[in-house]
């Protein structure tokens, strides 16, 4: 940066040159907005499936019964289901004029992490008649 020492008039005159200071800034600024990740916008959206509904007699009117084994297998009324088919079933239940009573019932040796999900389906989908079978099993655990 250079300073102006003077005039032809004698008197002393300070003033700083910009130029390069400004042309440095516009370099970085230039550097960052090619540096920057380019933002890449997702949205998220649950498409539906064409898959059928579940047929009445798989769901019981009166109560129906959600397992889940050792191994992590979900199973609704003794038939192993995945997750899709248990909200299918729950959302089939539901639909019914009288809701009928789900019983739940997980292994000693089943995995929190899939108990839990399988609750979170279950509370999704407003089931108000929950059932908890076996907990004697837990008592001295």
């Amino acid at each position: 940066m250079a300073m102006s020492g003077g005039s032809d008039d004698g008197e002393p005159v300070m003033e700083m040159n910009t130029t390069p200071l400004i042309d440095v800034m516009l370099v970085l600024l230039i550097m960052f907005i090619i540096t920057i990740p380019i933002q890449t916008h997702a949205v998220k959206i649950d498409l539906p499936n064409n898959q059928d509904p579940p047929p009445p007699d798989i769901v019981d009117p009166v109560k129906n019964k959600v397992a889940i084994d050792a191994a992590g297998t979900i199973t609704w009324n003794g038939s192993p289901i995945d997750k899709l088919t248990l909200r299918q079933y729950l959302r089939a239940s539901m639909a019914l004029p009288v809701e009928p009573e789900l019983q739940f019932e997980p292994d000693r040796q089943t995995r929190y992490v899939t108990v839990d999900e399988v609750l979170a389906i279950i509370k999704a989908s407003k089931v108000t008649k929950l059932g908890f079978v076996g907990n004697e099993r837990y008592y001295n655990f």
